[in-house]
């Protein structure tokens, strides 16, 4: 039940090597059989909340998962992080996540292979454009330094760019991407020192409630009594709102992508780049490139087998966009799951309904990049403390109550 991860993710890497990631992984075949929080979900979502509340102190803590920490589209070995967002929440999240991520072998102390690249989108009509402005307007309000930059100095950050059709572009030099296997390794192995517990390879198969309190999670390998509980399930995240009677609205979307065989010469440092019209996007991977598309036509589900013919849309997109990719030579791809919610924001908060069941889900592709501020959140919320951010807006009630808020629109 792993959170899903941001933008992109693929490699031929694993995500942790079987020696450390057996440091965090548990070994008993039964759960303990109390704990204070529960978190449901070891992803990047689950392992951060993890560790932001064992440093608060709270460290009677068991993270259960279905899986291994992080096997989910966590566990993928490369994702986006950034700050450039349309609204001021989802800008303050990504930018207090970036500060986060540049200090991570400060705290908790791990290298996770920040490289900040920077993000470009590519714009190719006025209106694009437009909306752009103003984002880039806000976002520099809040201290991110992006920039509308012409079409000519896009191709100059990213060579393989066709100026073509190309009306503008939006550049923020802080933004990059990291490893999210070594970020969820860093968090869960700061936790386990600290005394956190691992339940890996252990279903939530129930949940109990007596008047508006949790008081149980019901695993495969035994009951969990405790006093809160956290969803950090991704894109399973609605059926563990089921079991406890909170309506969270997140359905799984399959994404996919590719990767090239190792080229020569070698590959340039290129941005994080992305068509904003069609959702293709291409950045460095290792020694080639990484190739990503939102297929419009996909169905819901939780399918994640990879269909190499999906590779043709990319390729109709980019033979436009970024000529030169649409026949580099490809060595295989991924797929995984983006957990998406109506207006594509995520679900962030405590439920009205039973005060102790907390909540961080629904990312939309987004989960990786946010992942350090809402562990600080989820942190505050639990402890009774007003958090860095006002995330009031992501409430699941929103979809209850008809409150409107804006989709996000900078998805991929």
């Amino acid at each position: 039940m792993s959170s899903s991860s941001t933008e992109s993710a693929a490699s031929t890497e694993p995500a942790a090597s079987t020696e450390s990631a057996a440091s965090t992984e548990s070994t008993y075949r039964t759960v303990p059989p109390s704990a204070d929080v529960v978190i449901i979900g070891g992803g990047v979502m689950g392992t951060s909340i993890a560790f932001h509340l064992a440093e608060a102190g709270v460290t009677d803590v068991v993270v259960v998962e279905r899986g291994d920490l992080g096997c989910g589209s966590s566990g993928k070995p490369i994702g986006g992080v950034r700050a450039q967002f349309s609204d001021p929440l989802n800008i303050e999240l990504g930018s207090r996540s970036l500060r986060a991520f540049e200090n991570f072998p400060l705290r908790p102390g791990a290298d996770i292979r920040l490289d900040s690249v920077g993000y470009l989108f590519l714009l190719t009509s006025d209106r694009q454009a437009a909306d752009f402005e103003i984002s880039v307007r806000i976002q520099n309000g809040l201290d991110v330094p992006t920039r509308m930059i012409s079409p000519q100095e896009a191709h100059r950050l990213c060579p393989y760019v066709s100026t073509d059709g190309l009306v503008a572009a939006a550049y923020s030099p802080t933004d990059g991407h990291a490893r999210p296997g070594l970020v969820v390794q860093g968090y869960a192995d700061a936790a386990a020192r600290a005394g956190v517990r691992f339940a890996t390879h252990t279903a939530v198969t129930g949940i109990d409630t007596a008047g508006d309190r949790v008081t149980t999670v019901h695993t495969d390998r035994g009951p969990i009594s405790c006093s809160t509980v956290v969803c950090a399930a991704g894109a399973w995240s609605g059926r563990i709102g089921d079991m406890a009677g909170i309506s969270l609205p997140v359905r799984p979307v399959r994404r996919q992508l590719a990767f090239t065989e190792p080229l020569a010469p070698p590959v340039p440092r290129i941005p994080f780049t992305i068509d904003f019209s069609s959702s293709a996007y291409f950045h460095n991977s290792d020694d080639g490139l990484l190739f990503g598309l939102a297929d419009p036509d996909q169905p819901d589900g939780f399918d994640t087998t990879w269909t190499p013919e999906w590779l043709g849309l990319f390729q109709d997109v980019v033979r436009h966009r970024a000529p030169a990719l649409a026949d580099m030579k490809t060595s295989g791809g991924w797929a995984g799951l983006y957990e998406v919610t109506p207006d594509h924001n995520a679900l962030i908060g405590r439920s009205g309904e039973l005060p102790n069941f907390l909540y961080a889900t629904g990312f939309s592709g987004h989960g990786f990049l946010q992942a350090p501020a809402v562990g600080e959140i989820v942190r505050d919320l639990h402890l009774d403390r007003t958090p860095c951010v006002d995330v009031s807006p992501f409430s699941a009630d929103r979809f209850q109550v008809g409150a409107e808020i804006r989709p996000e629109a900078h998805v991929v």
